[in-house]
């Protein structure tokens, strides 16, 4: 399939662009503001399908408004009409279209351009009415207040905020795009006029929780304990928030706790599972000889060659298990058996630990227990 994106620089059609590059069946062709209108009807002759993200939201004259949404909109429309084929096309409007702003007014006017020239051409016109959409490559201080926070929070550029308890809209940018693409790829199977479509799911959020919220990822670098970033608003606010990290920023430094034995690193730590840690065992030395409770723990040896003991503190059973790093293998500390692993290589080896538990200064579950 061919497709024309309109607004090629814009933040959503950045997106949309990476998005379809990743398939072999489409060919993109792009409309911006570098480009003439006449321009258009040669592009629009080449495709099968149009997502029109053009639009102007910030002008320096109101007019633009009209120029830049309804009068692209229509000659768009024009071009489509004179080639007498059936290309649909979807619309990238915004919930200001329900509100009574020169913004509002300009996407209003948009939608009904394309609704009348749906029904006059039974071309199939979707038109999305989007909230507060979010994610990389979003501009900050433009209209996005993720992107904006993330900016500043990121930079120690303070951020302002009017009402805390000001609840916002969001959808991300990846969810944007699939439903669009879903669109696009159903369009063939369907016919006639379209009414309004939305992005699934939308997210709602205080502006003030919004802020705690990014507020808490920056911290993550100072105390390594990391958020629940695994699922839905906080994942993709997480991965928004890091998309605006500037280059030098990119890594960061991370203490460790030397010792004639080697070094010991906290890597991660999580809010209810645990966290994560690196160490290194020079040759001959030995780690451990503790036990705990209740408190578990598993070991991969990434480097070198170890030997786990295990004593059992009830029936005084012994347990070895020898692990090399070529054959990878999981070992884990077992409640009420001390242990300890020792590095029998010739070189120094290095060891990934996951603990279901923060290491607690105050109560350790740590017991010294030499085997």
């Amino acid at each position: 399939m061919k497709v024309l994106i309109t607004g090629k620089n814009g933040f959503i059609a950045k997106n949309l662009k990476l998005f379809l590059k990743e398939r072999s069946d489409i060919e993109i062709y792009t409309f911006s503001k570098k480009n003439k209108i006449s321009e258009l009807t040669d592009l629009v002759n080449k495709v099968d399908f149009v997502f029109h993200l053009a639009g102007i939201n910030r002008p320096e004259n109101v007019k633009e408004f009209t120029l830049g949404n309804e009068s692209l909109t229509q000659k768009l429309c024009e071009v489509i009409r004179k080639t007498k084929r059936k290309i649909p096309i979807l619309y990238a409007s915004s919930i200001q279209a329900n509100l009574d702003n020169h913004y509002g007014i300009s996407k209003k006017n948009t939608e009904n351009i394309l609704f009348n020239f749906s029904k006059d051409c039974e071309i199939q016109v979707y038109i999305f009415r989007l909230p507060n959409v979010f994610g990389k490559w979003c501009k900050p201080n433009y209209n996005s207040v993720v992107a904006t926070f993330c900016y500043n929070i990121i930079r120690d550029i303070p951020i302002n905020i009017i009402n805390s308890d000001d609840l916002v809209d969001l959808v991300y940018i990846d969810d944007v795009i699939k439903n669009f693409i879903k669109v696009m790829d159903n369009s063939k199977k369907k016919n006639g006029i379209k009414d309004f479509h939305a992005v699934n799911p939308v997210y709602q959020i205080t502006v003030g929780d919004l802020a705690k919220q990014l507020f808490a990822f920056k911290k993550i670098r100072e105390t390594s304990k990391l958020d629940r970033v695994g699922t839905g608003l906080i994942r993709a606010l997480y991965s928004t928030y890091v998309s605006y990290l500037p280059k030098q920023q990119f890594s960061y430094p991370i203490k460790g706790h030397n010792d004639p034995r080697g070094n010991f690193i906290e890597i991660l730590k999580t809010p209810d599972c645990g966290q994560f840690s690196c160490f290194t065992i020079l040759p001959n030395y030995t780690r451990g000889n503790h036990y705990h409770h209740s408190k578990t723990e598993k070991f991969l040896v990434i480097k070198g060659n170890a030997l786990f003991k295990f004593f059992h503190l009830d029936t005084s059973d012994v347990y070895e298990i020898k692990v090399n790093s070529d054959k990878p293998v999981i070992v884990e500390s077992i409640p009420g058996w001390a242990h300890n692993i020792k590095n029998i290589g010739t070189k120094e080896m290095v060891v990934l630990l996951w603990s279901n538990e923060i290491f607690d200064h105050s109560n350790p579950d740590t017991f010294v227990n030499k085997i």
